[in-house]
């Protein structure tokens, strides 16, 4: 399973969490939200904010890159990633 990012190019947040997940080596789509207003409105519906970046895994909204960060210094991240997966070792 594919993280979905919703992002626009410069925002520093946007680039750290792209950042991060390249260094975790999880795969991920890149939605910018600053060329397509059409997913913008979809990233807001879906989340419920208007900021950016804000990262799901399949339905689970993870949030912005605070949130991801936080996740991947708890396990959380990883344990979320297995279970997507379908391994629940």
């Amino acid at each position: 399973m594919r993280f979905q990012v919703y992002l626009t190019e410069f925002c520093p947040y946007c680039v750290m969490a792209r950042q991060l997940l390249e260094q975790l080596d999880y795969a991920f789509d890149e939605i910018r939200v600053d060329l397509d207003h059409d997913e913008r409105r979809v990233m807001q519906e879906r989340s419920g904010r208007t900021s950016v970046p804000q990262i799901f895994l399949g339905a689970t909204h993870i949030g912005g890159y605070d949130d991801l960060s936080a996740m991947h210094r708890s396990g959380a991240l990883a344990r979320l990633v297995a279970e997507a997966a379908g391994d629940t070792t």
